[in-house]
């Protein structure tokens, strides 16, 4: 089964040009069989397809539910929860990794860097969590090891952290305009229908294939130097963010109990596989 397992849509991410029915097209188009929704701090892209697409078309095209975090300390990271399992919390971003972690593992999820080899802040071992806590991506269920918007060196890199920890390298073209959406894949040795089945997967280390093309049309590439104030700019955008946020989780607290986000229906999957 080839999926496409780092997404972002118009419809979730404000940085994407691409509508969730562009990139569903053309992904069929090119012989993939799904997607999952990466958007940032965000399920707003896959509750548009949730609730205004899905059954009405695409048939046999699987989408799936994703978030790329923002902590506050490790850069970028891909969570995937159980089918059915809400995680509000995930859309506050600025949670440090370990705690994010935590959250994830204990709600049944898995969780991995994206991109960990690639600019300061953004990316796992160029954060200061890494060199201060090296061997907690030992606690990473999977490794993105491929990323169509990441230059050759830092693909390198991951797919050597994959190797090294022994991890699954997962792949996706981390898309925000048309003409890179296809361009990174995931292959999985049998097909999933939802998040549960893909999380079960990957936690048993089966055999996956990751790769694609290099999309060399990238902000990075056209601006140079100059790329070095995008990373600064994202410190300064998720440390505010993570002070801004770090109230409204505390209260949110208050609301829905943030350790026990769970839908009914999955309550007993998760005694199942806790247990």
């Amino acid at each position: 089964m080839k999926l496409d397992m780092h997404c972002h849509v118009k419809e979730g991410s404000v940085d994407s040009r691409v509508s969730l029915d562009e990139y569903i097209t053309k992904l069929k188009a090119h012989g993939f069989d799904g997607m999952l929704i990466t958007d940032h701090d965000t399920y707003k892209g896959y509750r548009y397809w949730k609730n205004e697409m899905k059954g009405k078309v695409y048939e046999d095209f699987v989408v799936l539910k994703g978030i790329e975090y923002d902590t506050c300390d490790a850069g970028h990271i891909i969570c995937i929860m159980p089918e059915g399992v809400k995680m509000r919390l995930l859309e506050m971003r600025g949670m440090p990794v370990a705690m994010l972690i935590d959250f994830v593992h204990r709600h049944g999820g898995i969780l991995g860097p994206a991109h960990p080899c690639g600019e300061k802040y953004m990316s796992f071992t160029n954060t200061k969590r890494y060199y201060r806590s090296p061997e907690i991506i030992k606690r990473f269920d999977f490794i993105e090891a491929f990323n169509a918007c990441e230059p050759e060196a830092s693909n390198e890199g991951a797919r050597k952290l994959a190797q090294k920890y022994k991890k699954p390298g997962i792949g996706g073209s981390d898309s925000h305009k048309l003409n890179c959406v296809s361009m990174g894949y995931t292959i999985l040795p049998e097909r999933v229908t939802c998040e549960t089945e893909l999380i079960a997967l990957i936690r048993k280390k089966v055999p996956i294939e990751a790769g694609g093309k290099l999309y060399d049309k990238t902000t990075k590439d056209r601006i140079g130097k100059a790329s070095k104030l995008l990373a600064y700019s994202f410190w300064f955008y998720n440390k505010g963010g993570e002070l801004l946020k770090r109230r409204k989780r505390r209260k949110k607290g208050k609301i829905e109990n943030p350790m026990d986000p769970i839908d009914p229906i999955e309550i007993q999957y998760l005694k199942e596989h806790n247990s």
